[in-house]
């Protein structure tokens, strides 16, 4: 039966980087999604690294796509590029993928803070539910690599106009001592949802 598998992404995922790329691409060109630009060799760099998450369908079809990343000398960890084309959207996958992204963080940066930035109402949801709180963006990382990831949003004026203390994105945080505590709550897919999904589809 066909089905969607949710992974760690590795070497022989990489036949999918394309498709990662253009559909990153074209949802950071619509205003709202706070979403920035990601090249294709920034994605096989996260794929040849273990620390992204990537979904497939019918173990052939690209479904979803999340990467992690590490700045302030490990300190702090940020889930991104959550990305689902339209076609697998309205049945949980992202809350999936986002789990997935979650765990895997913790399990390669136990220590670290995990946090995001998003105008999604959906992302936030998810965000809050893995114990993500809203923060000031003092509390944040000062990696500058980090900020420079920005250039490519759609709202970066607004964050450079305010020495990056303001955007329409809503900051968000999750500490370490309660990361592994949400982390197990966090409520997974329903299996009717996704079958339902399934025969949909087949």
């Amino acid at each position: 039966m066909k089905k969607i598998k949710v992974t760690v992404a590795g070497k022989e995922h990489l036949g999918y980087v394309s498709d990662i790329e253009k559909a990153i691409l074209s949802a950071s060109k619509i205003k709202g999604t706070g979403l920035a630009k990601r090249s294709g060799e920034y994605i096989k760099e996260k794929i040849l690294e273990g620390k992204a998450i990537i979904a497939i369908f019918d173990n052939k079809k690209f479904a979803g796509f999340c990467y992690i990343e590490s700045w302030g000398h490990k300190r702090f960890v940020a889930n991104s590029g959550l990305i689902v084309p339209d076609v697998f959207r309205g049945m949980g996958l992202a809350m999936n993928i986002k789990r997935e992204a979650f765990n895997l963080s913790r399990k390669l940066f136990p220590t670290a803070k995990l946090f995001g930035l998003t105008t999604s109402l959906a992302v936030m949801k998810l965000n809050s539910a893995l114990g993500y709180k809203p923060v000031t963006f003092s509390e944040l990382t000062d990696d500058d690599e980090f900020w420079k990831g920005c250039k490519t949003c759609a709202y970066y004026d607004i964050l450079f106009r305010t020495n990056r203390t303001h955007c329409l994105c809503t900051a968000m945080l999750c500490d370490p001592e309660n990361a592994r505590k949400n982390g197990k709550k966090f409520h997974k897919i329903k299996g009717q949802i996704i079958q339902r999904f399934i025969k949909e589809k087949s």
